[in-house]
């Protein structure tokens, strides 16, 4: 029973060694492992550290990129600033010129519109002027026509007589010689006949109804030749026609007191010495520088319209433009 109990203490003390030594083995199988876990920890730390480094890096190089593109785009965003600030300059130099422009605009419209407010006063004094034209040249014609008529007139009532009636002015003329003796005023006997017949017929037609209205004078002139002096010669031939005057204003020559009013309203007397010499003439009719002495020595009596002046008028202006 003894040798049982000490092969029993013999290994019951062999186990606790073993014990001891599994656990020791079992804690460097622990460490070991734990060893081998830092180590795979480690690894994986250092691979995952790498990782990470590499991403930094690409992280860097993506963040340099992005500063060189942020660089590029401040870069270009102050070139579009400074081309924007360029286009507000043209703008705002646009603008002002816009303005300008449309206040010349504003100033070129008002000034149509007072060239066309001329323009309009212009055309209304153009065909003011161009009624006036017409109504002046109807006027003007129906002159020519009653002078005309006038002259036709006058003709047709001395066709059996020896005065002719001059067609463009209706005159007549008496010879001095055949009225007056030499260097005298006083009407011969002769001549009242002649003088009785012609003369009450010519101023009768003058003092019609339908022509008196246009009769602004009835002129009697004298005329002398070139014999003497411009002075004597010139009351010379007022007095022959002054002479001439005082027979048509008598009432026994012819005319009738209303008639002979009538002409003293309208009559007029000359005198004009030789300023209006008759010219002799050629075989062609034409005058010659020769004064024709006898021709020259007469007395005329001749009627202007009242419109003479106005034609005269007219004529002036037509050579003034």
């Amino acid at each position: 029973m003894r040798a049982k109990g000490k092969k029993r203490e013999a290994f019951s003390e062999h186990s606790y060694w073993q014990s001891y030594s599994d656990m020791m083995a079992a804690l460097l199988l622990i460490f070991i492992l734990m060893i081998a876990i830092t180590l795979a920890i480690y690894k994986q730390k250092t691979t995952d550290l790498d990782n990470t480094r590499l991403d930094l890096l690409a992280a860097q190089e993506e963040l340099d990129a992005a500063k060189i593109h942020l660089e590029n785009s401040r870069v270009e965003i102050e070139k579009s600033n400074e081309e924007l600030a360029a286009s507000l300059a043209d703008l705002r130099e646009a603008y002002a010129q816009a303005a300008l422009t449309k206040d010349e605009l504003n100033n070129a419209y008002k000034e149509i519109e007072n060239a066309k407010l001329e323009l309009d006063n212009a055309y209304l004094e153009m065909e003011a002027a161009r009624n006036e034209l017409a109504a002046t040249k109807s006027e003007l014609q129906d002159i020519v026509g009653i002078r005309t008529d006038i002259i036709s007139a006058l003709q047709d009532t001395l066709t059996n007589s020896d005065m002719a009636v001059d067609a463009q002015t209706g005159s007549i003329t008496f010879s001095s010689d055949v009225l007056f003796s030499y260097n005298s005023s006083t009407l011969n006997t002769d001549s009242k006949k002649a003088l009785k017949e012609i003369i009450p017929k010519y101023l009768k037609v003058l003092l019609q109804d339908q022509y008196r209205p246009y009769i602004a004078e009835i002129i009697i002139e004298g005329h002398t030749d070139t014999d003497g002096g411009y002075a004597s010669n010139m009351v010379l031939s007022f007095e022959r026609a002054n002479a001439v005057a005082d027979f048509c204003l008598d009432s026994k020559n012819g005319l009738s007191k209303n008639q002979i009013e009538e002409l003293q309203e309208v009559l007029t007397v000359n005198g004009r010495s030789y300023s209006a010499p008759v010219y002799k003439k050629d075989r062609n009719g034409n005058n010659t520088t020769t004064i024709d002495m006898a021709a020259s020595r007469r007395v005329e009596i001749k009627f202007r319209l009242k419109e003479d002046e106005m034609i005269k008028k007219i004529a002036e202006i037509l050579e003034q433009q």
